[in-house]
């Protein structure tokens, strides 16, 4: 039987959506302004850029700047963190390397990227490898570093050889840790990519959006907004959905109701 309680928990993303838009329906009627579309103005938007060949041709070109660059970063940071956490001439060598490169916007890196490879899907791609790199190494290193010493000392005792140890004992126990950053990187890659695409302007969600700025489209502005923010929400959903069913048995369990005394 299904709770009040269960169904306003599952409402409550809508509710806020709809909160958010009320609110922005009644700034733009306050602030009656071309530059600022009313919500409903917006949402009208939206279909005309879903049914436009060339629009989805951009939106499409984003997505797969955004799976090439998540896709290379799980590949290479992944291993690269594992070994961090379990080693630590690995993790002092790369260490400085990371700290000089983390509080360095990734976009400030565009233009540099785009004198030596130009303005292509190559330099963008780099970017959002770059932005996303860097929170799959530090939440890896840190699952590496949790794993007990006593289940490598028992593998070790069982014949393992050290990359058998890293495969069968300290990737399994650092996954949890490491959805979360690849949770963390997917954000950053849909931000990274727009806002690559809002510097090499050629093609994808981000040069649509900055189009239609320059024409004074402010309603297909602001729809592009929309649906940038729903690609992520989509996104982060499926992701959510999958994490879950890999690390499922470190999911916390509630099953017995708990009394207090």
């Amino acid at each position: 039987m299904i709770t009040v309680r269960a169904m306003l928990s599952k409402a409550a993303p809508l509710l806020a959506v709809a909160g958010l838009l009320g609110i922005w329906q009644v700034a733009s009627l306050i602030l009656n302004t071309d530059s600022f579309p009313s919500a409903l103005e917006a949402i009208r938007a939206i279909p005309a850029i879903l049914s436009d060949r060339g629009d989805l041709i951009n939106i499409l070109a984003s997505l797969r700047r955004m799976a090439i660059g998540l896709s290379l970063a799980v590949i290479l940071a992944i291993p690269l963190g594992l070994m961090m956490g379990r080693s630590r001439a690995v993790a002092s060598f790369f260490n400085p390397l990371l700290m000089v490169i983390y509080p360095v916007p990734k976009a400030a890196l565009m233009p540099v990227i785009m004198l030596w490879l130009g303005v292509g899907d190559v330099s963008k791609t780099l970017v959002i490898f770059l932005g996303v790199s860097l929170p799959i190494i530090y939440h890896s290193f840190q699952g590496a570093k949790a794993v007990e010493e006593k289940m490598l000392w028992s593998g070790a005792a069982m014949g393992m050889s050290a990359a058998q140890r890293m495969v069968r004992i300290v990737l399994p126990s650092a996954l949890p840790e490491i959805l979360t950053g690849c949770r963390t990187g997917l954000v950053l890659a849909l931000i990274t990519m727009v806002t690559s695409e809002m510097i090499a302007r050629q093609s994808g969600a981000g040069n649509i959006l900055f189009n239609a700025l320059d024409m004074a489209q402010y309603d297909t502005v602001f729809a592009m907004i929309i649906i940038i923010g729903a690609m992520g929400i989509i996104l982060d959903a499926a992701f959510e959905k999958l994490r879950r069913a890999l690390v499922k048995w470190s999911e916390p369990r509630f099953d017995i109701p708990l009394s207090f005394a």
